[in-house]
């Protein structure tokens, strides 16, 4: 397939599909192309043949399959994307498609990756080696689901629910990774239940909270401990202090109950549901729906602007690739843009790399609330399939996405991700104010591919946003449940806000970090740092700043892989170039600036404790680092956090602040760089039962990447369909005032 499109004969990798002992094998049809459902089975049964023939194993469970990209320089060969501005395409090679897997013994919980290979029609095990004692793949949704099993069917579990009145059919439970707890061996692949009651179908559980925590060992399937938190309910002259006495965890051989130096907690009783139907029975005072609301539509009478080619979608000069991802969601790769005839490469691969929530109170076991929900758990096998209308609207395209069962079957989420556009405002407008000026406005439009993933209580929108003007924009929204706890009646947390009634809410963090490799015009890049300072040595009255209002930028250019730190106090800001084109005018590279002003946020953490150890690429709010392939695959620095996150107490080996140790060049080189932008959230009433959605955006802009701005040829069209609200004249004609089109 060339730049514009067009497929090349005689190219490796075209889609074919082949019958073989009454199976039909399809290869891809671009190199990125994820696993099909009828390959994840393909080559989960060939791992399963080989452990059958070579091991001693006797059942396994499959965490994790998907796609082992091809080396970046082979997928652009393939796509026809020249590595440096001017020059040809590379000649294309033969692309081998591989897959890994992750699996887990279902008798020992010992844990192997497994990487194969596509040897003409059949799958073939390439490599098959045990991971390193303590490291554990992704916690799988079935394991979750089974967490909840375990506890109901547990007695302890039962009488200690039956002591505050709540019986065995009303306990449910969300399974969280136990995260760090010394008291559990670490080869020990264990979760932690949050209890609640559900007291009728549907309603929300979260409103009753229960006082304990059962540990769940998740190969013996059996809750092997159970935590009681401690409190602040011990009152003082001071005010409430903690039951205990400090914050550490009570020996596993200590009664807990009693370790914990409280009183059993009923949970809170009273209904907070929030579907319609259920509020109309519960709510004090009544419910009743706003009534004064008219339809909003969104149509597109003549349809989209976008065209998609399997995985492949076009839109306003953007082209890009868009996979699903068990573990990040939605990952796009070979992302271009068309300059008037000439397709200039913008970024090879954008994607959520890691997502964490740490939670702020000190005291047992709260701080084992902190969940990297991508890569404890994974964006994609979260995924929810999304309702035509309700989380989408207007004409929409829905792209299914698949991933691996422990059966080795693949579970297909139909509509997992979304493809629309929507206005977004003014995109540029100008209006001569002198008498028979004339002025111009011009809406824009932006393309977006969007996914929502449900992580137990919470759920988060993803939104990639591509712009008319060469903007791309990468948005958070969040919105759900917050995680709570009980507490008791004269209980007050300097930690938590009491959201409700006897339902405490604590202090967390919501930190995401975006992968970004970057290919601005090619793949030798640099990373700009910039800071926006007062006129350094030259006061008010001086010669050179007599008034006093001068300011400068001070551009630093990373030169060695590196951490980098926002500065609030000089607005800093980065920029990805490349050297080897300048601009006409600015005479400054052709580049794209970052902007995360919005977002950086601080860890707020100790530097030594247990979370910055396990969330080590947090401190900084931007990474730069090179890129690093395999013999035979794409990148082996995927993951900031390291590749096996669940259960990790220390900085992983593979982890992005061990990556920069070397300080290898970074200059006009391919470079990786990470962005971690977050939000702290104080909980508020107002966010109960559900909260409203809260916003994280990073923002990417051309920076003398174009000559001009690039949207000057977006049309300004009337809405034929907008009217007057209440009859009276509306006034105009046109976009263009006194324009003669």
């Amino acid at each position: 397939m060339s730049a514009d499109g067009s497929k090349a004969p005689g190219i490796p990798g075209m889609q074919t599909t082949v019958e073989t002992n009454g199976k039909v094998v399809t290869s891809f049809k671009h190199p990125l192309d994820p696993l099909t459902p009828g390959e994840i089975v393909a080559v989960t049964t060939e791992i399963r043949s080989y452990i059958t023939k070579n091991t001693e194993i006797k059942a396994v469970k499959f965490i994790t399959c998907y796609l082992l990209p091809a080396p970046k320089r082979a997928v652009l060969a393939h796509l026809g994307i020249p590595l440096e501005p001017g020059a040809k395409p590379e000649d294309p090679v033969p692309i081998v498609r591989r897959a890994e897997s992750d699996v887990v013994d279902a008798l020992t919980g010992d844990a192997y990756n497994v990487t194969i290979a596509l040897e003409g029609t059949q799958w073939r095990v390439e490599n098959f080696k045990p991971l390193e004692k303590g490291l554990h793949p992704q916690i799988s949704p079935e394991e979750l689901m089974e967490c909840e099993a375990i506890i109901k069917a547990d007695a302890r579990v039962q009488q200690l629910a039956k002591e505050v009145g709540i019986s065995a059919d009303q306990l449910v439970c969300d399974g969280w990774s136990i995260g760090y707890d010394e008291r559990f061996p670490q080869t020990q692949r264990v979760q932690q239940a949050f209890v609640y009651a559900r007291l009728g179908e549907h309603e929300n559980l979260y409103a009753h909270p229960l006082d304990f925590i059962p540990i769940v060992d998740s190969t013996t399937q059996k809750v092997i401990h159970i935590d009681f938190a401690s409190a602040y309910t011990k009152k003082t002259e001071n005010g409430q202090e903690l039951s205990v006495e400090g914050t550490v965890a009570p020996p596993l051989d200590q009664d807990p109950l009693v370790s914990s130096g409280r009183d059993r907690i009923p949970p809170p009783m009273r209904p907070f549901d929030f579907l319609p139907d259920l509020m109309e029975k519960s709510e004090e005072g009544g419910y009743k729906q706003r009534t004064d609301l008219k339809p909003l539509h969104v149509v597109q009478p003549e349809g989209v602007s976008f065209k998609l080619d399997g995985h492949v979608l076009e839109w306003q000069n953007w082209k890009m690739h868009i996979a699903f991802s068990q573990r990040e969601g939605i990952a796009l790769s070979t992302v271009t843009y068309n300059d008037h005839g000439e397709v200039r490469p913008v970024f090879y691969r954008l994607s959520l790399a890691e997502m964490v929530v740490p939670y702020g109170a000190p005291e047992f076991p709260q701080p084992r609330k902190m969940a990297f929900d991508s890569g404890e758990y994974g964006m994609g096998t979260m995924a929810c399939e999304l309702s035509l209308g309700c989380d989408c609207l207007g004409t929409i395209h829905y792209m299914p996405g698949s991933y691996v069962s422990h059966s080795g079957k693949a579970f297909v989420i139909k509509n997992v991700i979304c493809i629309h556009e929507e206005d977004s405002g003014v995109l540029w407008k100008h209006s001569d104010y002198r008498i028979g000026g004339r002025g111009h406005t011009v809406r824009r439009r932006r393309l977006v591919v969007s996914m929502v993933c449900t992580l137990a209580n919470y759920e988060y929108i993803w939104n990639y946003h591509f712009y008319q003007d060469g903007s791309i924009e990468f948005e958070v929204r969040l919105t759900g449940i917050l995680q709570v706890g009980v507490a008791a009646d004269d209980e007050k947390s300097p930690y938590g806000t009491l959201i409700a009634p006897n339902i405490l809410a604590h202090y967390h963090q919501h930190l995401f970090c975006l992968r970004v490799d970057p290919m601005i015009d090619g793949l030798k890049n640099t990373v700009i740092e910039s800071d926006i300072m007062v006129l350094p040595d030259a006061p008010t009255g001086s010669v050179s700043n007599h008034a006093g209002n001068g300011f400068l930028t001070k551009e630093t250019v990373v030169e060695s892989e590196s951490g980098r730190q926002y500065d609030y106090s000089k607005e800093r800001r980065w920029r990805i170039v490349n050297s080897a084109r300048t601009h006409y005018s600015s005479g400054k590279p052709s580049g794209y600036s970052i902007g995360l002003k919005g977002g950086a946020t601080p860890m707020m953490v100790r530097p030594d404790s247990w979370a910055a150890k396990r969330a080590s690429f947090l401190p900084n709010t931007v990474w730069v680092c090179k890129d690093v392939e395999g013999k035979d695959s794409g990148s082996e620095r995927m993951w900031p956090s390291g590749k096996y996150v669940p259960m990790t107490r220390d900085e992983p080996k593979d982890s992005i602040g061990k990556w920069v140790e070397g300080k290898q060049n970074v200059v006009d080189e391919d470079l990786l760089v990470y962005i971690n932008v977050g939000t702290t959230h104080i909980p508020r009433p107002e966010d109960w039962p559900v909260m409203p959605v809260e916003h994280v955006n990073v923002t990417f802009k051309p920076n003398s990447f174009f000559k001009a701005n690039p949207s000057m040829d977006v049309p300004a069209k009337k809405d034929a369909l907008s009217v007057s609200a209440f009859g009276e004249s509306a006034g105009g004609s046109s976009c263009c005032k006194n324009s003669s089109t």
